[in-house]
């Protein structure tokens, strides 16, 4: 691969061409950057000149340009740095928020398995601190390094003007604290960067679980033992930090190292030069004091270089997440112009599964029309879930076929297919929101009569009757405020509150006492059979995948799914007639109501 693939392939580069860094605003940053440390070399520059001036006693006036100087650039350089600071915090926080928006956009149009293979504290961490930290690169990393370079080429000039010589000198020492300093610190951050990397992700995935499971954890025993993990993860990412410190401390020797001998030689090399007569003493006070504040430039390289590593490692996650989400994209569509939503989704010899791992349903037959329901049903982990997300076209299928209105899904577009197709998933996100609002999730255009109508038509009547701001009523993160019972019932109404004519819904019935279970599962398999409120369809076909089985006498069919494969399929009637594990399992129920 060549040097040039290589650059081109780099996910540093990748990443912050994503911020999408406005080119004005950084070189504004640059500038101002450029004049706060400039004040402060020419503060020490003019300050050198008029000590060495005033000790010869000259007349006061000759002094007044000097002092004058004095005062500005000391202002000016407090001004300038505040400047350059709000500036460049403007251009990277501009462009974390635009790498976001594409990291989100890329998300929900890309594939689903990008996003559920990994740990919510994973995803978390890619999309809020590794975002971050591409951030950074620009305050920390990238304008620093733009100042250094100009300021560091107008220094030299400017003391080779004065002495060719110490010019020279000052030219290597600030290549050995610019350059070799980095590059001994970026060496202690690649150590320390690839074994913290896994430490943090670990520390953020072990942090939600004990947050969001602590009463789980804490009946079950096992909070001590997430506790223990937590602290053996802080341990490992210490012990990370730790391992770079010498390198570290090694690159802020060598920057002192450089400064002295700029000071140094600058003595060497321009005595003689004063002892001839070629460099006055005044000058030699400015060629001697000046490299002490040009050195300021080059304090922040070593840092820069240790976050330019670690914003690449953290858009190496950031961009694999991308490319996973993007990979194996479906071709465009054939048609240019959206066609219509559809109206029917066959299934034939289906087989369902999360891509790099085995089958787990196989064999699925189902076709959907308008006005059709059916039934999923079997043990937790046959594939039901992994069925209804094939079925929504969220995961590609392993086998078989699948047709939307006659067209392989393959070649239908993400927003095609949801405006054919809704799914919900027994856990959905709850926005910390309105009621109101979560519900537009389906439908930006949803009413507040709408929205009460379809709350009604899900069973939470009752429960919206004694909401003081009814609708309006902020439900809190992720619907902590509200049992899961009406959680579940919640997004059944965002689900209704959807124009597509295909319903998908993951066990609805969950959480609920076996009456009102009962009555929802028969209101949502008789969905799309009589006229309903102007917020859905008036013919919906519907899917439902449950452990519930007394309520399916509603579904026009059961399929019953047993260990990969469909084990029995029929009305509810049939299959109490012919299957015996089946009607067992309805019996069973109903003693326990």
């Amino acid at each position: 691969m060549s040097r040039w693939t290589r650059w081109r392939q780099d996910p540093l580069r990748r990443a912050v061409a994503l911020l999408d860094i406005d080119r004005r605003h950084a070189a504004g940053a640059v500038g101002l950057g450029v004049l706060a440390l400039g004040s402060a070399i020419a503060l020490a520059a003019v300050s050198a000149w008029l000590i060495a001036r005033a000790s010869q006693m000259p007349p006061v006036l000759t002094l007044s340009v000097a002092t004058v100087a004095v005062r500005a650039f000391g202002i000016s350089r407090g001004v300038f740095r505040y400047l350059e600071r709000l500036a460049s915090h403007a251009v990277a926080l501009r462009g974390m928020a635009s790498l976001r928006t594409r990291i989100y956009a890329d998300l929900a149009a890309g594939r689903i398995e990008s996003v559920a293979a990994l740990r919510r504290g994973d995803l978390l961490a890619r999309v809020g601190a590794d975002v971050d930290t591409v951030g950074d690169v620009v305050v920390r990393g990238l304008l620093p390094a733009a100042v250094a370079t100009v300021l560091g080429a107008g220094s030299v000039a400017l003391i080779c003007a004065v002495h060719a010589g110490t010019g020279i000198a000052l030219a290597l020492c600030l290549v050995l604290a610019g350059i070799v300093g980095p590059w001994l610190a970026a060496r202690g951050a690649s150590t320390t960067e690839k074994r913290s990397a896994q430490a943090r992700s670990d520390l953020a995935a072990i942090s939600l679980d004990i947050i969001d499971n602590a009463a789980a954890l804490t009946v079950s025993g096992m909070l001590e033992t997430r506790r223990k993990a937590l602290r053996e993860a802080d341990a490992r990412l210490a012990a990370a930090t730790d391992s770079g410190a010498r390198t570290s401390g090694l690159a802020s020797a060598v920057a002192v190292l450089a400064t002295g001998l700029a000071v140094l030689t600058a003595l060497v090399l321009a005595i003689p030069s004063v002892t001839n007569g070629s460099l006055s003493p005044v000058s030699l006070a400015v060629v001697v004091l000046t490299p002490l504040a040009v050195f300021e430039i080059t304090q922040v390289l070593p840092a820069a270089a240790i976050q330019v590593h670690r914003s690449r490692e953290a858009a190496t996650r950031i961009m694999a997440l991308l490319d996973a989400a993007a990979a194996g994209e479906p071709a465009a569509p054939d048609d240019t112009v959206a066609p219509p939503a559809a109206t029917s989704l066959v299934a034939s010899g289906l087989v369902c599964g999360w891509p790099g791992q085995p089958p787990t349903l196989s064999g699925l037959d189902l076709t959907l029309t308008p006005g059709r329901s059916v039934a999923l049903v079997g043990p937790s982990g046959t594939g039901k879930t992994t069925a209804l997300l094939t079925l929504a076209g969220l995961i590609p299928s392993r086998g078989g076929s699948l047709l939307l209105d006659g067209r392989p899904t393959a070649r239908i577009s993400h927003d095609q297919a949801a405006g054919s197709v809704v799914f919900t998933a027994e856990d959905a996100h709850v926005f910390n929101t309105s009621i109101l609002e979560n519900l537009r999730v389906a439908r930006g255009s949803v009413t507040e009569a709408e929205a009460v109508g379809v709350l009604h038509r899900a069973g939470l009547g009752g429960w919206l009757a004694q909401l003081p701001e009814g609708v309006h009523t902020r439900l809190g993160a992720d619907a902590s405020s509200i049992s899961g019972g009406e959680r579940r019932r919640l997004l059944l109404a965002r689900a209704l509150c959807s124009p597509a004519p295909i319903l998908l819904v993951d066990e609805p019935a969950e959480h609920l006492d076996p009456v009102t279970a009962d009555a929802l599962l028969t209101d949502l398999l008789t969905l799309g059979k009589s006229s309903l409120e102007a917020t859905t369809q008036s013919q919906r076909a519907v899917v439902v995948a449950t452990h519930r089985l007394s309520a399916l006498a509603a579904a026009d069919e059961v399929i019953v799914i047993d260990s990969g494969v469909v084990r029995a399929r029929g009305t509810h009637a049939e299959l109490l007639a012919a299957d015996p594990a089946y009607r067992q399992a309805v019996a069973g129920e109903d003693q326990l109501v």
